[in-house]
């Protein structure tokens, strides 16, 4: 195939299709366009280039401009939302065109040669995505939108397969761990917002994820009339105080929405203005260290989510989600989700109701938005009508029980819109088939006496031979002729045909029969009678699916109109998946309900690692040994010691973990825990290169830090590991040491700081705040056991060489680094030592490592060559003796 320069538009002579196909693209430059012709989305030029090379399929040629071969690829219509999905998981924008009319209709409009009339009806992006297919039901998918109005920086999130709708302030330190909270897929800025210089490594950080919009957007007035007029009110201040920022972003969401969807809007919740200190905050490097929704290799199995989510609803599982991503920072909201718990764990017979009754409620909410798009099908209106008809079961469940604490109190009330419900859910039920298809243009979903117009026309379609004979009986009696037939071909359709010798009794009634045609030996007729029942029986499969199409397009506009107390209920169906979830997940793992307060106390009694924990349980069936932590106002920072593979790091995340599993209203794995407020928790645990951006692991553990010191206050949780070993010794020790005096004079938070440097533990004299811990270890016959608990006190050592042991270096090295140590420690003893050269040689001839067999030893062969059982008492003593002194021989 010839190339050509592709990115520019072609001139040479193009077919009047081409011309259409380049029309269209012209609009759409930053979109592949899905072009529709027949059973195919077609793709052209570049964007045939682009597809085929990511979906792996053919690239072919249709034709030529300039005398060069144009590039195409195609992708089945009935099929194309796989491919769809790997366009948008690569990066692509992509525009669908559709025919908007058949080939036959653009015939009639123009003639033979007629273009059938084609435009975009939507532009699928990462943020946009409806189709189920295409997304993960316990995942939200969220389209953000920042920006900046003269120096406020507003936020807002839209989650389109739901229409949850979110505006939240901003500022500019705390950006990066706000849009981490979120995970969007997609995030739109103003052009000009790429201009402040602050944001720069923010952006960079989500740069896959931009869709830069022009300024005019962004306008916050503009964005203001947006909003009452999608929300059909006079004013904003109904649903909370939004500043300019927070208006402009919510505002240039709505505007983004209508653009890729061409002026088609869904269903979208009324925004929910939250402050900026709602929710515990959480920088993404934390988020990754403790792997809260997905381990460090990106999977959600071996997660903090997967231990716990024990939910039965796609929408149940979201919720949870959004729990863990945004830990609150309220002690009474908290509370109010942990009486919920405490309620379930107590009710353990009316818990196990509850979740079988909800493994029958579907995802109402997307749904909604599915319908409302016109993507939905008679699936989406059962899943509704089934979900809103177990609501009645569940509240009947509840209220079985004496007395409900407020939240469940709550969900009841909005369970019992049942009522509102009732109507439409008796509709549905005498509106749907007992099996349904997929797609409403399959048709065959009414049930049979909901309309009797569409029962008469399924019937015509069903029935037409029994008609016809019918008709053809009637007319036998009434002409005597018993030789008349009903026949039908494709030129005149359906006749009565009779011979020529009977044709007179026919043409003796032209009033009733009308003449068509006469042949050698028949004579063809019709009657009013015969065409009305010709055209029903011809039109009735377009008419009855065509009636079908009206019928749920006029249920879609019911449900439509009571969306906003369906998602209420959907909500409510929600918070109850998610209490009773975690009500299971606290009482299979032996979960404590924590207490939480505005005080600074953060007192943990046997604390124990979620994760690690059902690990050990599942494959090794042992038990996790917990420990205690207590950062008392007096003693708020400890600093840990003790050797590597002791759980400095597990102890050290497990409380992290603790903590932000009783601020999103979940009972914890410890027997006692008492949690003051935490505003910020901040993990620097591990060690990565980023080489992309040019940070070595030094550049990125210095980077993690300075956030930590920069934004942490009295009242968050720090946990650092091992900060400083990415340097040189010094170099490290004196970092660790200026970072742990910074954390006590100045951000006063609680803080756990594990180390190796022991010189560090001698700061207790002067920081009176710093407490000393350590790991517990065993020693025995030169080995250690590590018995995982933690003391007061501090390490003497960090017992490198027996982890390194462990681990199967060679003996000869282990041999030698135990030599070394020694060496340095007794020169560093009397100040002697000053460089590597005072040390001796490692040599390897005399190591084990050498490949020559070893000569065995003389007090081996004697032990192999004596018989205990032959043996004196005096000979044994002898034998004793003699072995002391070879050995002696052998070690000299």
């Amino acid at each position: 195939m010839q190339q050509q320069n592709l990115n520019k538009k072609p001139e040479g002579n193009l077919t009047p299709m081409m011309a259409q196909y380049m029309a269209i693209k012209e609009q759409h430059p930053d979109c592949l366009l899905f072009y529709r012709m027949g059973d195919f989305y077609e793709l052209f030029f570049e964007d045939a280039i682009k597809a085929s090379k990511v979906l792996d399929i053919a690239l072919t040629k249709r034709g030529k401009t300039d005398g060069t071969d144009i590039p195409m690829c195609g992708v089945p219509w009935h099929s194309h939302e796989s491919y769809l999905a790997k366009l948008i998981k690569n990066g692509y924008k992509v525009a669908v065109c559709e025919q908007k009319e058949s080939p036959e209709e653009a015939r009639k409009r123009d003639g033979y040669k007629a273009l059938v009339t084609r435009e975009v009806i939507r532009i699928v992006t990462p943020g946009t995505i409806i189709e189920d297919s295409l997304l993960d039901k316990s995942s939200n998918n969220y389209l953000m939108s920042i920006t900046e109005v003269r120096g406020e920086l507003g936020t807002a999130w839209l989650d389109f397969s739901t229409g949850e709708f979110f505006v939240q302030p901003s500022n500019g330190k705390s950006l990066a761990s706000m849009i981490e909270r979120i995970n969007p897929g997609e995030i739109i800025l103003s052009d000009n917002i790429l201009q402040i210089p602050a944001l720069f490594d923010v952006f960079n950080l989500y740069k896959n994820k931009l869709s830069i919009q022009p300024s005019s957007c962004f306008d916050s007035e503009n964005a203001r009339k947006k909003m009452e007029t999608f929300f059909e009110v006079s004013t904003l201040e109904g649903f909370g105080n939004f500043m300019r920022g927070e208006v402009a972003a919510a505002g240039a969401l709505l505007n983004y929405v209508e653009l890729t969807q061409k002026g088609k809007m869904p269903r979208i919740s009324a925004p929910k203005l939250l402050s900026s200190d709602a929710v515990m905050e959480i920088d993404a490097a934390t988020r990754r260290n403790l792997e809260l929704k997905a381990t460090l290799s990106g999977e959600k199995q071996g997660s903090l989510l997967h231990t716990i989510d024990r939910t039965i609803t796609g929408s149940g599982s979201r919720l949870l989600s959004q729990y863990l991503s945004s830990p609150l920072t309220c002690p009474q909201k908290i509370n109010y989700r942990l009486d919920m718990v405490e309620f379930f764990i107590k009710h353990s017979e009316l818990r196990e109701d509850v979740r079988k009754l909800l493994r029958e409620c579907s995802d109402v909410e997307r749904s909604l938005t599915r319908l409302s798009f016109d993507k939905g099908g008679p699936r989406d209106i059962q899943a509704i009508k089934n979900t809103l008809s177990q609501t009645v079961e569940l509240s009947r469940t509840l209220s079985k029980a004496d007395s409900t604490p407020q939240g469940l109190e709550n969900i009841k009330k909005a369970l019992n819109l049942w009522g509102s419900h009732h109507p439409l859910i008796n509709r549905l039920d005498k509106a749907l088939a007992d099996e349904l298809p997929l797609l409403a243009r399959d048709g065959g979903f009414i049930k049979e006496g909901y309309s009797p117009k569409l029962d008469e026309l399924k019937n015509i379609r069903s029935h037409s031979k029994e008609l016809i004979a019918e008709l053809r009986a009637k007319y036998v009696q009434k002409t005597g002729i018993n030789t008349l037939k009903i026949k039908h071909n494709n030129v005149i359709g359906y006749h009565i045909d009779v011979s020529t010798a009977n044709a007179d009794k026919l043409f003796s009634n032209k009033e009733e029969f009308i003449h068509r045609q006469t042949l050698a030996n028949e004579a063809r007729f019709t009657t009013v009678e015969l065409s009305e029942l010709e055209s029903k029986i011809t039109d009735s499969s377009a008419k009855s699916l065509g009636l079908e199409l009206e019928l749920f397009a006029d249920i879609v506009k019911e449900i439509l109109s009571q969306a906003e107390s369906i998602v209420a209920t959907a909500g409510a169906l929600a918070e109850l998946d998610v209490a009773s979830s975690l009500a299971e997940t606290a009482i299979k793992n032996n979960y404590t309900r924590p207490k939480i307060d505005e005080s600074n106390a953060f007192a943990i009694q046997g604390g124990r690692h979620p994760v690690v924990e059902q690990s050990i349980k599942t494959q090794n069936n042992e038990d996790f040994i917990a420990n205690d932590c207590e950062l008392k106002e007096q003693s708020n920072l400890w600093l840990l010691t003790g050797p590597n593979m002791a759980g400095k790091s597990t102890f050290l995340r497990q409380n992290a973990l603790i903590a932000i599993m009783a601020q999103m209203g979940s009972y914890v794995p410890a027997k006692y825990a008492h949690i003051g407020i935490i505003d910020k928790v901040f993990s620097r645990v591990g060690a990565a290169d980023d080489l992309a951006r040019g940070h070595s692991t030094f550049m990125i553990e210095m980077v993690e830090t300075a956030i930590i010191l920069n934004q942490a206050t009295e009242r968050s949780l720090v946990i650092l590991d091992e900060i400083g070993r990415g340097t040189a010794t010094y170099d490290g020790l004196s970092i660790a040491w200026a970072c742990l005096e910074y954390l006590h004079e100045a951000n006063k938070c609680r803080t756990l700081f594990a180390t190796h440097y022991h010189e560090l533990t001698s700061l207790t004299e002067k920081l009176k705040r710093l407490q000393c811990r350590t790991m517990k270890v065993k020693e025995w016959e030169d080995r250690i056991i590590f018995l995982h608990e933690v003391e007061a006190g501090t390490a003497d050592r960090s017992y490198g060489i027996h982890v390194a042991q462990l681990a199967g270096l060679p003996k000869s090295v282990i041999n030698r680094a135990e030599e070394i140590l020694s060496h340095i420690e007794s020169k560093a003893e009397n100040r002697q030592l000053k460089n590597c050269a005072d040390l001796p040689l490692f040599e390897v001839a005399k190591q084990e490592i050498s490949r020559k067999p070893k000569e065995e030893s003389k007090a081996l062969k004697l032990l192999k060559e004596t018989n205990p059982d032959d043996l004196s008492p005096k000979e044994a003593l002898d034998i004793l003796y003699q072995l002391k002194t070879l050995n002696k021989e052998e070690k000299n």
